[in-house]
């Protein structure tokens, strides 16, 4: 499955919009997205996770009937994706897709239960689904298995801070081909090691048929000499019966038409006619001469010869022998035969030689990859201890005085497809805790604060889709979630960025600001949700700081955070 990205400029649409219907508590809404900062605040319990939710359903998640707001309607989700700056044509053109500059992720669930997937309207499995919106989305909630966990993933990032892709795609380049030679070089490993049993026996079969001198044609000559052998004292008595009945008989033909021909031609000279008449008669006695002759010559050269006889019948049991073995018809089949064992026997000495040199090609690339991957080795170690700093300070102003992260760097006993480097970030997050991979000692909210700072140190470097948030905050207030606002706004200068928080500071950083909230409709509680004006901003902002309706220090406290 192909998917890439392209670096991105520093503004630029992703995700447009979201229009969900009949999903949860939501009948129906669409949200447009900021290609910047886009802020999602809300009641408690209003549905800002609901769109998380609805989300995930064009991400190729799982849902059933329990999603529908509406049971006898169904559910439909759609995203719209500005794509023009990623390079997706191959992916497209891989699935036989119809590629657009804007991709329409749809989702359907039906009141029965059955659920749908589209991509531009042509309809395709969740797996095709999961693996496109994965390069549009990077979902970030508490708990979830993050991509920081996925150790390709972290050097993935160093390799950003290094700058390394060049070298890294002059590397990768010669590693597939270098890996498309072993896997063939193991094929023909195996081949010969099958052949050499096969080649014995193919040596053998063509080693007989060598032997036997076939020549084309000498079946049906021999079977005809056969036949004469046997029949020469049947052959000889009636030969020459017919000679003698022909030339020495007294009363012998020959004599008798020689005779009747003088006769003939005595009278010739009456008539054209009887003139003729001479001319055919004497040709006939002229042809029987020849004839009797004939019959004397082949009566003569017949003889009874057992040894011949012998010879023969040995001769043509080895065909008839090499035919059966064969399935052959013929001998002209059995030197087909022949000729096809002599190519397949020079296949298997092919196969030898290409053996040797994809060894050569093999290790000589070998030699070159371990050469590339001390430089990529090199520079990902150079750029490791200030990566370190950054982190641990960054996560200082985030309420993480003692988190420390070490990037581990060991070696590979051979070529990878990235390096020679096995790389595992480890991680702290307390003052003397023991350093632990990321995945077993790293909380909801470390892990998301963790991403949020890893990621927007490499933002610059790296291609990132959209990044989406939920509740990154959980746990921090006052200057710590202004500082978390702060990266937030630097890191959506060169990423969308979505995120759903508690947190004022963190709201005021917005380019766009959505409203979720809950209403009674019809017996019904029913999510909605507004782009919040800049005035209903100050409100939003002075309420999450102090209390609904806000007090007028909170209104101003709003201003200054909006204003900063």
């Amino acid at each position: 499955m192909y998917l890439y990205s392209l670096a991105l400029p520093s503004q630029f649409f992703m995700i447009r919009s979201l229009f969900i219907q009949n999903y949860a508590i939501i009948d129906e809404l669409s949200i447009h997205f900021s290609d910047g900062l886009t802020i999602i605040t809300g009641e408690t319990g209003a549905g800002k996770s609901i769109l998380l939710g609805a989300l995930g359903l064009i991400m190729g998640k799982r849902a059933d009937t329990k999603a529908l707001y509406k049971l006898d309607k169904k559910c439909l989700v759609e995203g719209y994706f500005d794509v023009r700056s990623y390079d997706l044509h191959r992916f497209f053109e891989a699935n036989d897709l119809d590629y657009e500059e804007e991709v329409i992720l749809r989702r359907e669930i039906l009141p029965s239960g059955k659920s749908r997937a589209f991509i531009n309207d042509t309809p395709v499995t969740l797996n095709l689904m999961q693996d496109l919106s994965q390069a549009l989305v990077d979902l970030h909630q508490q708990f979830d298995s993050l991509d920081i966990h996925n150790v390709s993933f972290q050097l993935r990032m160093l390799d950003a801070l290094a700058g390394n892709k060049p070298l890294l795609h002059q590397y990768q380049e010669l590693y597939r081909t270098y890996q498309a030679d072993r896997r063939a070089l193991e094929e023909l490993i195996h081949q010969d090691r099958n052949a050499s049993k096969e080649s014995d026996f193919i040596q053998f079969q063509l080693q007989e048929l060598q032997e036997a001198a076939l020549q084309a044609g000498e079946q049906e000559t021999l079977e005809e000499e056969l036949n004469r052998l046997t029949n020469a004292e049947e052959i000889q008595r009636t030969l020459g019966a017919v000679y003698n009945y022909l030339s020495e008989d007294e009363q012998s033909v020959l004599g008798q038409l020689q005779h009747m021909v003088i006769s003939v031609g005595s009278i010739r000279k009456y008539g054209q006619p009887i003139e003729e008449l001479y001319q055919r008669f004497q040709g006939l006695l002229y042809e029987l001469q020849d004839l009797s002759a004939e019959f004397e010559r082949q009566a003569e050269n017949t003889e009874l010869d057992p040894g011949r006889v012998l010879e023969v019948q040995q001769r043509l049991d080895i065909l008839y022998r090499l035919q059966n073995k064969h399935q052959a018809q013929t001998v002209e089949e059995l030197v087909r035969i022949r000729e096809d064992l002599e190519a397949r026997l020079q296949t298997f000495d092919d196969i030898s030689g290409a053996i040797k040199r994809l060894q050569e090609k093999t290790a000589e690339a070998e030699r070159h990859l371990q050469k590339l991957a001390s430089q990529l080795t090199d520079r990902r170690n150079a750029v490791i201890p200030g990566f370190e700093i950054q982190v641990q300070d960054m996560l200082a102003n985030l309420a993480m005085e003692h988190a420390r992260l070490k990037v581990e760097v060991a070696a590979l006993n051979h070529p990878g497809p990235t390096g020679m480097d096995e790389v595992n970030y480890l991680f702290a997050a307390n003052k003397g805790g023991r350093m632990q991979s990321i995945k077993d000692v790293a909380s909801g909210g470390e892990l998301s604060r963790l991403t949020l700072v890893t990621k927007s140190l490499v933002a610059s470097a790296i291609p990132l889709p959209t990044l989406i948030f939920d509740e990154i905050d959980t746990g921090i207030s006052g200057d710590v979630a202004l500082k978390m606002g702060r990266i937030l706004r630097t890191l959506s200068n060169q990423h969308q960025v979505v995120v759903i928080t508690h947190s004022p500071q963190v709201a005021s950083k917005a380019d766009v600001h959505y409203f979720v909230y809950k209403q009674i409709q019809e017996d019904r509680t029913v999510a909605g949700v507004r782009l919040l004006s800049e005035e209903e901003r100050v409100i939003s902002i002075a309420t999450m700081l102090s209390q609904s309706p806000p007090s007028e220090s909170a209104i101003r406290n709003a201003r200054e955070l909006l204003a900063g």
